[in-house]
């Protein structure tokens, strides 16, 4: 199974939040969590196999058309590690010791 990331970037919080409500509820992903970018923006993440992301997003992309409006969207099947540095939620980097 990879492990794919689905991105949802909406406008406004309340549109970020029917998108994670309708991700959770359609499909069997990990939400990682959501970044406050700016000028309203809100960005979510979410992980799982490839096409249970794929159906997350579709889900969320629909319901946030018709609640408020989508700024982006985007899936990565096979994220390298350093990407997921940047999100909340993904991995660390070990801390040398």
């Amino acid at each position: 199974m990879e492990n794919a990331l689905g991105m949802i970037e909406t406008k406004g919080l309340v549109s970020a939040i029917v998108a994670v409500d309708n991700m959770s509820k359609s499909a069997s992903v990990e939400i990682l969590g959501s970044r406050e970018i700016g000028a309203g923006l809100v960005s979510v993440f979410v992980r799982g196999d490839v096409g249970a992301v794929k159906a997350a997003i579709d889900a969320a992309a629909s319901a946030v058309n018709k609640v408020g409006e989508i700024a982006s969207i985007h899936i990565i099947a096979k994220p390298s590690e350093e990407t997921l540095l940047l999100i909340p939620g993904g991995k660390q980097k070990p801390k040398n010791k």
